[in-house]
């Protein structure tokens, strides 16, 4: 049984970081057309309202088995809604207005570094010299993305935003941690409902414009794979690997998203394949 949680853990995890490596690339585009609080709403709701629809005839198969949310379990999802639902996507996408989808994926290597920083500081994680090593290494990464700049002015606050995002979902995770063995699909469709209404509602408040039928349905379809499914698999990895080896693995996720831009276009410039070598390594 263990060895078999020890080849489904980070099986798990690698395919919820490809789903959530896409996002970041694939959202700079809807930029143009949705504001940054009112997207993260409506990618949060796509993925909430997602799961919902699945969930009922999950509950009749295999995933019955899953255990429900008990009580003790609320506060510590709340809070990670808080922190990994509403501020941190909402921070993210501002960053992202301001810095290249390229940079601003490899910027989010620093959620791992600052996942297992928590994991072992605060939460008492074994961390051994190998992923230290690596966390150094992503560090010295995101330092060199940030040593020169981006040309766009406000590249500076832009990766400020994304380093708080990362700080927010490195949060998210290791409170995630706590609930990590009752229901993933349970837990992902509530985080998805609640920020997504959160994030929806104070963007509409603040006069946010409702976007065409086109961009709400492909926002919708994107928070549903990158944020819905990929939340349900790392929930599965947390529970079988724990936080800092999950988070080691899901470091993955802003190559992904890095690769997928230069796909889309944005140059490959020296300084941006140091910082992704360096990231690589860790």
């Amino acid at each position: 049984m263990a060895s078999l949680a020890m080849r489904a853990g980070p099986l798990a995890a690698l395919a919820s970081a490809v789903l959530f490596g896409v996002s970041t690339p694939l959202a700079k585009p809807l930029l143009g057309a949705v504001e940054p609080q009112l997207l993260a709403g409506l990618l949060y709701l796509g993925s909430g309202l997602g799961l919902a629809l699945a969930w009922p005839w999950l509950r009749r198969g295999p995933h019955a088995q899953e255990a429900a949310l008990g009580r003790a379990d609320w506060p510590w999802l709340l809070a990670a809604i808080l922190t990994g639902g509403v501020a941190a996507p909402v921070l993210l996408l501002l960053g992202l207005a301001r810095v290249p989808a390229g940079t601003a994926s490899l910027l989010l290597t620093l959620e791992s570094v600052l996942t297992l920083a928590l994991a072992w500081i605060a939460f008492r994680e074994p961390v051994d010299r190998r992923l230290a090593l690596g966390a150094a290494a992503i560090l010295a990464g995101a330092v060199t993305l940030a040593w020169q700049g981006a040309p766009e002015p406000g590249a500076g606050l832009g990766m400020a935003a994304i380093a708080a995002a990362c700080l927010g979902w490195a949060l998210d995770n290791n409170l995630t941690r706590k609930v990590a063995l009752a229901d993933p699909v349970q837990i992902a469709m509530l985080k998805g409902l609640v920020a997504g209404a959160v994030n929806t509602g104070l963007a509409l408040a603040a006069g946010a414009a409702w976007p065409g039928a086109g961009t709400l349905a492909l926002a919708a379809l994107l928070g549903l794979v990158a944020y819905g499914v990929s939340l349900v698999l790392f929930v599965t990895a947390l529970r079988l690997i724990g936080t800092a080896r999950t988070g080691a693995y899901f470091a993955t996720a802003p190559f992904v998203g890095a690769a997928l831009a230069v796909l889309l276009g944005e140059p490959l410039g020296p300084r941006l394949l140091l910082a992704g070598a360096l990231m690589a390594f860790g």
